[in-house]
């Protein structure tokens, strides 16, 4: 059958035209996390004392979530959680270290090449995909390199313990070693924060024209409390390291400003989602020890009105700020109370990219939340940790269970009132510690590097 030349030119025309709006329907994804950030370290979320204007101009702009978890207390977990979609009961990377051998060696895990990420999946959906910042989850030499992991552009710490100076004498591009001159010999003239933004700002500017994946994983403000200035703070009558830490926040706050006016500036702002989140709680580990916190906890409020900090399973080590914008799809202003954690964001990446997500993950995706629409819930989250004993934590509903000691009882708050979690109500409860310890009991598969 011979089909007219015109037919053709608008059956052709036709396809370009669906071609096109399959293509503008794949948002650009900015993923944006900070380290060792509090709850409370944002303006949006009750700081007064730091200024984070353009963090909390992206909560007035989308949605901001008040019940959103981490992967889990310490960052190469949380991380691997991040990447893979499954919670530390079945994720590859459950601590920042493992045991190996008869000797129980510490060991740095990697992810293998059997591990799925969210970057080798949207980079099958015709995504570009970069990182920068601190990665955790991979050795130089290893299977474990971003490069290996469905990262086209890479720049950062590979090695979290790596990352705890902001004057490193070298950084990772890709599969090469760089050094910083500046930095060499203990000289301190290259702060390493502004490759990460630098990179980013590139990044988006050579991705414009297609869908891309920037993962943004900032190092600020975990410990060492190292800037260049104090500004805006100068003149605060606060211990140097707390006029530091408010700097780094506010330093990093300006720089998220900076990739959101790149996004006005090349017209693509409306077809990019951007969430802001940090990796664990706050850590302030020198204020503690110093008892700086008491004289200063006016400033340095990082829990909120969690307990707890990094390292621990309470909501204070866990919880995490969440924000969430996407202009003309996320309603402006919002605040959700839907509970949701670091394994969802896989496959609510690969809903947005339209993009096929794998069997067999522990997340949910949380796309109809961000729209405005009916959410299917997790029944239980939940998180193992190791650096003091076997700890167990779940969330189940309004409740919080915890088991911070193998062979005790699990203790139950209702942490939708208790956010301290002060009020042990087990005994109240019995059915659902059932339930729950029931639960437990399938939660997790066992593993070489991570002995119960």
């Amino acid at each position: 059958m011979r089909i007219p030349l015109i037919s053709l030119v608008l059956l052709f025309g036709t396809c370009l035209i669906h071609s096109a709006t399959v293509a503008a329907e794949k948002p650009n994804i900015v993923f944006i996390m900070a380290d060792d950030l509090g709850y409370g370290d944002l303006g949006c979320y009750g700081q007064t004392e730091m200024k984070t204007p353009h963090i909390d101009q992206l909560a007035l702009e989308g949605m901001r979530f008040t019940q959103a978890y981490a992967g889990s207390t310490v960052c190469a977990p949380t991380r691997g959680v991040l990447m893979t979609g499954l919670h530390t009961g079945h994720s590859r990377v459950r601590g920042n270290s493992g045991f190996r051998g008869p000797d129980r060696e510490r060991y740095l895990v990697p992810l293998r090449d059997e591990d799925i990420t969210v970057a080798e999946l949207l980079k099958d959906a015709g995504y570009a995909t970069g990182v920068t910042g601190k990665w955790g989850i991979g050795q130089p030499g290893t299977t474990g390199i971003p490069n290996k992991q469905g990262f086209d552009e890479w720049l950062g710490f590979l090695d979290q313990r790596h990352a705890h100076g902001f004057y490193p004498e070298y950084i990772w591009r890709n599969d090469e070693m760089v050094s910083l001159d500046g930095n060499l010999g203990g000289q301190q003239n290259d702060w390493i924060h502004d490759q990460f933004t630098d990179f980013s700002l590139e990044f988006i500017r050579d991705n414009k024209d297609q869908p891309f994946f920037l993962y943004l994983a900032y190092t600020i403000p975990h410990g060492r409390y190292e800037i260049e200035s104090d500004e805006p703070y100068s003149d605060k009558d606060w211990p140097e390291d707390v006029r530091n830490y408010a700097a780094m926040v506010t330093r990093m706050d300006s720089d998220v400003g900076r990739i959101m006016s790149l996004l006005r500036e090349l017209e693509i702002d409306e077809n990019t989602i951007v969430f802001f989140t940090s990796d664990n709680g706050a850590e302030i580990y020198y204020f503690r020890q110093k008892d700086i916190i008491p004289e200063y906890e006016h400033i340095l409020k990082s829990p909120g009105p969690l307990r707890g900090w990094k390292r621990d399973l309470t909501d204070g080590g866990v919880r995490v700020p969440m924000i969430a914008r996407w202009p003309g799809k996320i309603k402006p202003n919002t605040v959700s109370d839907h509970v949701w954690a670091f394994w969802d964001f896989l496959p609510t990446a690969t809903q947005l990219a339209g993009a096929k997500t794998p069997e067999g993950i522990d997340g949910i995706s949380v796309v109809p939340t961000l729209l405005g629409q009916k959410q299917k819930e997790h029944e239980f989250l939940y998180w193992e940790f190791f650096e003091r004993g076997f700890q167990q934590a779940v969330r189940y509903g309004d409740f919080k269970a915890l088991r911070l000691e193998q062979g005790k009882p699990l203790e139950l708050y209702i942490v939708t009132k208790d956010s301290k979690e002060q009020n042990n109500v087990a005994a109240k409860y019995p059915k659902i510690i059932q339930h729950i310890e029931s639960y437990l009991e399938t939660a997790r598969t066992p593993s070489p590097y991570w002995p119960k």
